[in-house]
């Protein structure tokens, strides 16, 4: 250092302090325009792209809430339709149900019809019957009875008694 302090020249000095100067001047112009703009645009940048990912960000939280909504506004739906579809799984259960019953009732009831024309049938059958073989045994009867004279004497002496005590 004390070598530095004994060669110190002034002129040399002068002409660096100048040299200095011009450079800082030339700096300056030229250099430090472009370098601080390069850096306010690059800050400029870094605060625009800041921006724009939190400009994301929050439309990013508002289409996860749309969804959400929108999720929600599916499933509300979803059930709603579910709902519908058991009502009407359920009213068409019971319609079938009550044309099941009502076409039963119309079988029951055309069944008891016709058992009772084929009963009414049979009876009148049976009557016409019983009144063949009625017809065929008093016949007879009265063929036997009526044969000899004395009997038919007797028969109308009893139906005489019976008409009187009625």
């Amino acid at each position: 250092m004390d070598k530095l302090i004994n060669d110190f020249s002034y002129g040399l000095f002068f002409w660096q302090a100048i040299i200095l100067v011009i450079l800082i001047i030339l700096l300056a112009k030229f250099a430090w325009k472009p370098i601080l703009a390069s850096l306010a645009a690059r800050e400029e940048g870094i605060t625009n792209a800041i921006a724009a990912a939190e400009l994301a960000r929050q439309e990013m939280q508002n289409l996860k809430a749309q969804n959400e909504v929108i999720l929600q506004e599916a499933r509300a739906e979803r059930d709603a339709m579910m709902k519908e579809a058991r009502e009407i799984k359920e009213q068409i259960i019971a319609d079938a149900k009550n044309e099941a019953q009502l076409q039963g009732d119309k079988l029951i009831e055309a069944a008891k019809a016709s058992i009772a024309s084929e009963k009414n049938i049979a009876i009148a059958e049976l009557k016409n019957q019983v009144s063949t073989l009625s017809v065929a045994i008093a016949e007879k009867l009265l063929k036997t009875e009526l044969s000899n004279k004395e009997a038919q004497n007797n028969l109308v002496e009893k139906m005489l008694e019976d008409v009187k005590l009625n």
